[in-house]
């Protein structure tokens, strides 16, 4: 079962390719720091503006720096179903633990049009999957009932439920009749999320916070909510300012802040931050204690 702090890692770029480097560096680092998971080439790795190769060689990365320590969990999703098979392909070829699917975003499928695109996704390559069920970013929304209907399907192991609507986790639970692992994909709403009954998240903010990401679900698992609020009110203010501008600028921002990164540089269109954004990025490092505050005045 996938569980606890997973992070969905940024892919590093510097001068316009992606810096290797970089992301090798990153991948070490996370693990070292307590993350239970890595989830390369999600929306948080720019998935939409990497290339095939580029897209396929970041997966590579992550399954050779990882050396089997902690799942990886690669991202496949695409509108296309033939194209996520692909993808979900080679993510198995490459040794990754389980793949991770969006929704048909623009296409706007209905309910039925989902469970067959699931459907056709676990029939095709024996991997894990992880539904990921974002509505923000694709406009369809999985309602729990599909979610019961496609969790029966041989390959699906989880959802990624990035709602926002933390009930839809007692809604899973009571329909889900397999064990299943329920990753929230929204940081600020992890909290309630897990006492709904979640298992984990997978995390923006871990990018630049693992550990205490990782501190956090621990303390979730163990039932030591006062614990998990305590890091949760410390995490807050990151979770609010890495999404004032579009992930993952604000997240990529941060990172070189921290000099995990050379550069905090995005692919088109998503733009460079503007300066009050890294001023409320730099006071929300600052308040978790990973920025010295005189640096981020």
């Amino acid at each position: 079962m996938f569980k606890g702090s997973n992070t969905a890692l940024i892919t590093p770029m510097k001068n316009g390719k992606v810096d290797e480097a970089a992301f090798e560096r990153l991948v070490e680092w996370q693990i070292s720091e307590g993350s239970h998971g890595l989830v390369p080439v999600g929306t948080t790795g720019e998935t939409p503006t990497l290339s095939h190769e580029e897209h396929k060689r970041v997966v590579e990365l992550c399954v050779k720096v990882a050396k089997g320590r902690v799942p990886v969990i690669a991202g496949a999703g695409s509108n296309s179903t033939e194209e996520a098979i692909d993808l979900t392909r080679f993510a198995k070829s490459a040794g990754a633990t389980g793949a991770l699917h969006s929704t048909g975003y623009y296409n706007k499928p209905t309910q039925e049009g989902l469970y067959l695109h699931f459907k056709a996704i676990s029939d095709a390559v024996d991997l894990p999957i992880i539904v990921y069920n974002v509505p923000p970013r694709t406009v369809v929304d999985i309602l729990p009932a599909t979610l019961a209907r496609i969790a029966e399907l041989k390959n699906v192991a989880g959802v990624k439920d990035a709602s926002a609507k933390v009930e839809r986790m007692s809604q899973h639970r009571l329909l889900i009749k397999k064990p299943f692992s329920y990753l929230s994909g929204e940081d600020a709403t992890a909290l309630g999320f897990n006492a709904h009954g979640g298992n984990g998240c997978i995390s923006v903010t871990s990018n630049v916070a693992p550990r205490l990401c990782a501190d956090f679900q621990n303390a979730c698992l163990s039932g030591n909510w006062a614990r998990a609020l305590e890091l949760h009110d410390l995490l807050m203010p990151l979770h609010d300012a890495l999404f004032i501008e579009t992930n993952p600028a604000p997240v990529k921002y941060a990172a070189w802040r921290l000099g995990l990164i050379e550069s905090p540089e995005c692919r088109l269109p998503l733009a460079p931050l503007m300066e009050s954004t890294k001023k409320a990025v730099d006071a929300a490092l600052a308040h978790a204690g990973l920025l010295k505050a005189k640096a981020a005045e």
